[in-house]
């Protein structure tokens, strides 16, 4: 298999592994990133909009609709007073917790026929590709 398909359906498998934790959570894939996102620090609407790669207009669907559930609020921005930033809330800061840890279970479960050797060596090729991408801190490392 080619470098090119196997990182393309590695992403399919990744991708799937979010939607599942996704739906047992009650939230959308989209909704779960907005999540993982926020649990470093609140962000201004534009650097989210660059960071998940989103419109303004879905960014601000996206942000309303999670909004509506009580996981995120609207703050002022205290360096722009024009400006709002987005926070989680008490309720999204505990369902964040419990699933990113879901989450990583289910995709620390992917390679699981590999050794330990293997996966560390995986993961380390991966930071790399990451890193020189400079793939922006969609999903922080677990503790």
């Amino acid at each position: 298999m080619s470098i090119a398909t196997a990182l393309v359906r590695a992403s399919f498998l990744v991708n799937a592994a979010y939607a599942e934790s996704s739906r047992a959570f009650g939230l959308t894939p989209q909704q779960g990133q907005l999540l993982c996102v926020l649990m470093a620090q609140p962000y201004g609407m534009g650097e989210l909009g660059s960071v998940l790669g989103l419109a303004k207009s879905s960014l601000t669907g996206l942000v309303d609709r999670t909004a509506q559930h009580g996981l995120v609020r609207r703050e002022p921005d205290p360096l722009d007073g024009r400006a709002v930033r987005i926070a989680l809330t008490e309720k999204g800061g505990e369902l964040v917790e419990e699933f990113y840890a879901a989450t990583c279970r289910r995709v620390e479960a992917l390679p699981a026929s590999l050794s330990t050797p293997e996966r560390e060596a995986l993961a380390e090729m991966l930071a790399r590709v990451v890193l020189d991408n400079k793939v922006p801190v969609v999903f922080m490392e677990q503790d």
